[in-house]
């Protein structure tokens, strides 16, 4: 009986605690702290400890984001990009996507490298999307890796080389990316014994600096 009593108290005490943490966070973000602003509206698009509200995210991210706040431009981003709290713009979210790509936020560089090869808010450009996926494949963002391999691959963007996809996909499949292994087998079929050599020694060099980074 004591034992549960002693739960039963922890959980109150933590649930206390939560609700302190919010409760701090919204006065910091109604003073103007951009990062708090940002966590808050993270809160209300997860629903974490306050009612799940897109549009009050993109409220609270807008905030942050005009204060330059790069995650929360990132995140504002993919509001526009989904129609999610705030009607879908393109146009916007490449806006919002820019402006944290520019400031090396990897997930806004590969969301902006996706509108550039897929012609969202922005004109297609296959050589720009290789540039922005690059960016992000080199700070280790996985999805960054798998698409910069399959535009290596496909010769979009690049000159085509089964060698350099061998190896981006390599990297992002050491990163638990799922797709990025089930190609490589397939890629593999196809490679000749001098291109599984050249990929292997991309490998190596792809780790080692990324390793430094």
């Amino acid at each position: 009986m004591k034992q549960w009593s002693a739960l039963a108290l922890l959980f109150c005490v933590l649930l206390t605690a939560c609700a302190d943490s919010s409760e701090a966070t919204r006065r910091k973000a109604e003073k103007g702290n951009a990062a708090a602003q940002r966590k808050l509206g993270w809160m209300y698009f997860q629903g974490d400890r306050v009612p799940k509200d897109s549009a009050e995210a993109v409220k609270w991210y807008r905030k942050a984001a005009e204060q330059g706040h790069a995650v929360a431009q990132s995140n504002l981003g993919f509001m526009y990009a989904n129609g999610d709290g705030v009607p879908k713009d393109e146009t916007e979210a490449v806006k919002w996507y820019r402006k944290a790509a520019e400031r090396g936020v990897a997930l806004a560089q590969s969301q902006l490298g996706w509108m550039y090869e897929n012609g969202s808010g922005v004109p297609k450009d296959p050589v720009e999307a290789v540039k922005w996926c690059r960016k992000a494949a080199e700070q280790g963002y996985a999805a960054a890796q798998h698409n910069l391999g399959v535009m290596y691959y496909n010769g979009t963007g690049v000159i085509k080389n089964p060698a350099q996809a061998h190896a981006w996909w390599s990297i992002a499949g050491s990163r638990g990316f799922k797709e990025a292994k089930k190609n490589l087998v397939s890629l593999e079929k196809e490679m000749t014994a001098e291109q599984k050599a050249e990929a292997t020694k991309l490998e190596r060099e792809l780790f080692a600096r990324l390793r430094k980074k």
